[in-house]
């Protein structure tokens, strides 16, 4: 379908892609890896002609059509939803015009040349799935969360998010044989990002696409093609094989430069060793030839990680948060009414719902930025609580920098440790001295959850944390906040974080909160169990389908996963609870043991026996109680690694 032959792209003196050649095959769904502008989306706009290349060739299969998705920039004016989702099917509507008027001519005079004409537009307008048209622009626009009373609203009524869903409507109703999308689930909720999958998934031709969702790229994708240093290496499988072999690649190729550095050593050794001797020139010139011919292993850098723990913070009440018959609403929009709601501590709780289903209110509810216009919401005892809200980055200063911001947000007590944490976010150096202002999307999130860390909060309330974020850094926030010790509530429309996190789901829809046990997977396999699948329920059959070759689960086997899920949560926790305990006890410990040593010290000491030989013995006591409290630390770490690897 597709052939890249020794391409090379330059920008500004900066080299992009390196001599990369590449074959994609009709039918192939693949995913494009690499850190941030390592070229993803210069490779995206080279396929689909946006961008050419400064050497190298590009050949496509003759009758090969292209659709390309960007991450955001397209806006559509001038029309109903409806009207501009339909213009997407140009070729169908103009077949169908002119069948139209062919069937009046042949009403007319059925005339042998107007019949042969009907037959192939008819035949044509079939194969574009002209006769179920408005059946496919419902599905597509259903699936993607515009409701039928949005058919006829103006396209201009509708924000940037939704913008970018017009866009891939159209895309998807192009079919086209080719389909290149940068970033399509960045402006879906978690329905919609379900639906897409399951779409691509049965999707007839290529799919090409760049995405931070993990578990997306585990469904849809058959293939990753890594981007690194201007080069291309292609892997079989999904994102999580990938990341096993990649691992696996690294590893050997690890070992062969060991090697291969060993060879050039000696080889330069011999070579400075006998480069003036006469009688060994000859010998000396052909290992020279040797190092020029020897191709030097390249290998990719360790990748910068965010690494960082969340403060422990004093132990709350057994209730955090009680919503008591809250309801909430705007002018004449109710968003939600009589809601009854328990938060209690250890819990890990994941808000889901449509776009605009009231989960930011409800977390703002939550959090006390909004009052209710009815009922009662109150905080248990003891709660310390932090709120990052889904536009928090925007709140920081543009004015001010890196260091300004955090400084100014920090207690007295955290400002020499300032530094450490924005190094722990990778603002190192000279970062922390730039501008807010100049700062990308990213950056300003993993600086707005730096100063989220610099208070200790047994409660925390995350709207939406992982926006902006790249897989490496979701990833760190996620096992970060797997060892959060405290009580979590989050909105994520980032499928494998939610599941990854979630111990029971809050359903915002329809103006109510429901409650199910369990992460987003559960939830799923409740709603089908209930028949109230909708586009959750294409979602696990396809899952399903694709584990088990035929659909659905058996009942018992989900029940059973079900509990051992919650048995695992629980033995974490107070392994969790254990660890913090010994950790504890081994500071009290240290600080006696310090403290003996300073009196031990002390000359004056041995000026009397009786009083060396009792600190002595103190000493003693206390040394060896450190060490059985470190073996205990130790067993308790292990048992703790043990269990997050079987989850």
């Amino acid at each position: 379908m597709l052939q890249l032959s020794h391409i090379e792209v330059n920008f500004s003196g900066r080299r992009i892609f390196a001599d990369i050649s590449w074959h994609l095959k009709p039918g192939q769904r693949v995913g494009l890896c690499g850190e941030n502008g390592a070229g993803k989306s210069t490779l995206l706009k080279l396929l689909c002609g946006q961008v050419e290349a400064d050497r190298g060739d590009l050949v496509l299969a003759r009758g090969t059509s292209i659709g390309y998705l960007p991450q955001d920039g397209l806006t559509y004016r001038g029309r109903s939803l409806y009207a501009e989702v339909e213009s997407a099917c140009a070729e169908v509507l103009a077949l169908g015009r002119e069948m139209a008027e062919l069937e009046q001519r042949i009403a007319g005079d059925a005339d042998e040349t107007a019949l042969a004409r009907y037959a192939e537009v008819q035949e044509r307008h079939r194969q574009l799935g002209g006769f179920s048209l408005e059946a496919d622009i419902a599905r597509v626009l259903h699936g993607l969360g515009f409701s039928r009373s949005d058919w006829d609203k103006p396209c201009e009524q509708f924000s940037g998010g939704w913008q970018m869903r017009i866009a891939l409507a159209r895309l998807l109703l192009q079919r086209p044989n080719l389909l290149l999308l940068d970033e399509p689930t960045n402006h879906l909720d978690l329905p919609a990002r379900d639906w897409l999958e399951s779409y691509l998934i049965g999707y007839p031709g290529s799919v090409v696409l760049v995405s931070h969702d993990r578990f997306f790229m585990d469904q849809v994708v058959q293939r990753i093609v890594e981007l690194w240093n201007g080069g291309l290496t292609e892997y079989p499988g999904n994102y999580s094989l990938y990341l096993q072999e990649r691992d696996r690649r690294v590893d050997a190729l690890r070992a062969a430069k060991q090697q291969q550095d060993e060879e050039i050593e000696r080889l330069e050794a011999f070579i400075n060793r006998f480069r003036y001797q006469a009688n060994k020139a000859a010998q000396v010139q052909s290992r020279v030839r040797q190092l020029d011919k020897i191709e030097r292993i390249q290998i990719p850098p360790q990748r910068k990680k965010i690494a960082f723990r969340f403060p422990s913070a004093p132990r709350s009440g057994k209730e955090l948060i009680v919503l008591e018959q809250v309801a909430q609403r705007y002018a004449d929009l109710q968003v939600f009414s009589g809601v009854d709601l328990t938060i209690s501590r250890g819990e890990r709780v994941a808000l889901v719902g449509a776009n605009g289903a009231g989960k930011s209110t409800l977390m703002r509810l939550l959090c006390g930025v909004e009052a209710p216009a009815q009922g009662c919401c109150r905080l248990g005892h003891q709660v310390e609580l932090a709120y990052f809200a889904q536009d928090q980055a925007q709140v920081l200063n543009p004015a001010n920098t890196v260091l300004q911001e955090i400084t100014a947000a920090a207690p007295v007590a955290m400002v020499p440790r300032l530094r450490d944490v924005l190094g722990s976010f990778l603002f190192s150096g000279d970062d922390v001295h730039k501008s807010v202002a100049v700062l990308s999307g990213g950056e300003r999130n993993r600086l707005a959850l730096a100063i989220l860390l610099l208070r200790p909060a047994n409660l925390l309330l995350l709207d939406e944390p992982t926006n902006h974020l790249d897989l490496a850094s979701k990833e760190v926030l996620l096992d970060a906040l797997r060892h959060y010790s405290g009580t979590l509530v989050f909105v994520s429309h980032d499928r494998y974080f939610v599941d990854s996190l979630a111990t029971r789901v809050l359903e915002v829809a329809d103006g109510r909160v429901t409650s199910w046990p369990g992460n987003y997977e559960d939830f799923l396999r409740a709603k089908q169990a209930l028949g109230q699948g909708g586009h959750a329920q294409l979602r696990v059959e396809s899952c399903a389908v694709a584990a088990n070759g035929r659909p659905g689960e058996d009942k018992q086997a989900r029940m059973e996963e079900h509990a051992r899920r919650r048995e695992q949560v629980k033995q974490q926790r107070r392994l969790q609870k254990e660890l913090e305990q010994i950790e504890g006890r081994i500071g009290e410990l240290e600080t006696r043991r310090d403290g003996l040593e300073r009196e031990l010290a002390d000359p004056a000491l041995y000026a009397e026996p009786a009083a060396f030989n009792a600190r002595s013995a103190d000493y003693a006591a206390v040394d060896a109680e450190l060490t059985a409290a470190y073996a205990e630390w130790e067993e308790l770490q292990h048992q703790v690694e043990g269990l997050e690897e079987a989850s």
